[in-house]
């Protein structure tokens, strides 16, 4: 069992690894609307100095308006801090909002969506994130020889931050 209070004196002191515990504990624990509040303010703490899984659980939140308000462009803010981290539940997650963007886009717009969406899937995939390399295949069947040699490009060139 963790020792709560080492934990809680680390995360006040800027611990980002303690923060996100404690996120993790509040998020987790007793499920309520106070704890999920703790659980994103954690979770923000570690997220602002870089910790790709606080990132991706404070999205979720943002997402599902869990413990904090619904807010769709800050959830995508956080998938892609994290995606860009190499987090692979994020880069799912990029892959989904770019594919779902490239149904919704003009005819102009979507070829660089379904390219982006290759790419974030075709990252999770190499990380074997579960579901990721069907959704990789069926965006491939909607892409032009060219569009997917961009995406295998771009999913080349990609450097975690």
């Amino acid at each position: 069992m963790p020792d709560f209070t080492e934990i809680r004196t680390k995360a006040d002191q800027g611990d980002a690894d303690a923060q996100f515990t404690l996120g993790l504990s509040c998020n987790f624990g007793a499920r309520d609307a106070q704890n999920d509040a703790e659980a994103a303010e954690w979770f923000r703490r570690a997220a602002d100095q870089g910790h790709a899984l606080a990132q991706f659980n404070l999205a979720v939140m943002y997402a599902s308006g869990q413990g904090v308000t619904f807010n769709e462009a800050e959830a995508a803010r956080w998938y892609r801090r994290a995606a860009d981290l190499g987090d692979a539940g994020a880069q799912f997650q990029m892959g989904m909002r770019c594919q779902r963007r490239s149904l919704e886009a003009p005819k102009d717009d979507a070829g660089d969506a379904r390219i982006e969406a290759y790419k974030w899937f075709n990252l999770a995939s190499a990380q074997g994130y579960k579901d990721s390399e069907a959704y990789l295949e069926r965006v491939n069947l909607t892409l032009t020889r060219e569009e997917f040699d961009e995406g295998q490009r771009r999913a080349a060139a990609f450097r975690p931050d």
